[in-house]
């Protein structure tokens, strides 16, 4: 199942990054490897030439102005930098433009309280069982061509789901005929003996599909303890190729920061630290050519981990936006 599952997974995943510039870059997607802005013609003002004396002379243009482009740039190589976000969050849609991401999520099958911008991408999410009805697939259908599955399944507080569940309603996800991510844990993807673990056994078993692994990371307590950006990152990224390592495909990491979650508390580092983390976590990952995308959790905040945000709900932009907004 690894190597043939692997083979499929990577056809599509090439077949994605190819046309993910295409799509979201409009025309402009065939340069997918360069980085430009948007750049306003300029107006040539200077045809009021001399009075003829002689013979008279064809009269100076003034050419139109080319409109301003309204698609964003291609952008850079490596994963498509994307963020998560909740229906209905405080100016949401402002805050998603002026961001630059290139696709987002909003833990539903659909947006509602989002128009999405020029260049974004929306990819749907069934978040749990009870969210796994016809009303649901049929919404996430027509709002997407790739789903995501089931968060965070292990977690009591999450889609809190038996890995035999999730096994017996995975047909209903693959009968709508998208691109279909693995349910995303919080942690411990890695482990073999783990509900992921256990989970992609029992997809091994029964023939199912799986085209791509989201990922979630957040800081370890440990880590946070004696932090530093090195120690951080570096974490990031074993994680990450300890999965792809186990499976062999394409990864998604669809949530990530530098946020500490627990069973009795949650705890964020200061908004400078997760900017320079995004960053240098985003660099990582351009070195790895499984990874096909990444989301930044959060773009407005979370009431428990305020700093995080790449914006407040006011919609004013965070030291963490300001860093995203180089990275799309």
């Amino acid at each position: 199942m690894k190597r043939e599952t692997h083979q499929r997974a990577q056809r599509q995943g090439e077949f994605d990054s190819l046309n993910r510039r295409t799509v979201l870059a409009g025309g402009a997607g065939l340069l997918a490897s360069a980085l430009g802005g948007c750049q306003s013609a300029a107006v040539d003002d200077a045809g009021a030439g001399a009075v003829p004396t002689q013979a008279p002379t064809t009269p100076a243009v003034t050419p139109t102005p080319s409109p301003t482009p309204t698609r964003r740039p291609p952008p850079p190589p490596g994963p498509l930098p994307g963020v998560g976000t909740w229906i209905e969050a405080p100016y949401g849609t402002e805050s998603l433009a002026d961001s630059g991401a290139r696709w987002f999520y909003t833990w539903a099958p659909d947006h509602p309280g989002f128009d999405v911008p020029e260049g974004c991408e929306f990819v749907p999410m069934i978040e749990d069982e009870a969210h796994l009805n016809e009303s649901a697939l049929e919404r996430a259908t027509q709002n997407g061509d790739t789903l995501l599955a089931f968060n965070e399944p292990e977690l009591r507080l999450q889609a809190n789901m038996s890995v035999n569940a999730a096994l017996e309603a995975w047909p209903r996800l693959e009968e709508t005929g998208m691109r279909l991510g693995a349910p995303a844990l919080a942690g411990r993807a890695d482990n073999p003996e783990s509900w992921f673990g256990v989970f992609m056994r029992g997809v091994e078993a029964r023939d199912y599909r799986v085209d791509f692994v989201p990922l979630h990371w957040y800081l370890a307590p440990e880590i946070r303890d004696d932090y530093s950006l090195d120690r951080a990152v570096d974490d990031l990224h074993g994680y990450i190729t300890r999965v792809y390592d186990a499976y062999g495909m394409p990864i998604w990491v669809s949530a990530f920061s530098l946020m500490t979650r627990s069973p009795t508390c949650c705890a964020a580092m200061p908004p400078e630290d997760q900017a320079e983390f995004l960053a240098a976590a985003a660099e990582m990952m351009t070195e790895l050519d499984y990874v096909e995308r990444w989301a930044w959790f959060s773009l407005t905040p979370p009431p428990y981990a305020p700093s995080v945000a790449l914006y407040d709900n006011e919609g004013h932009i965070a030291a963490a936006g300001r860093r995203f907004q180089t990275l799309t």
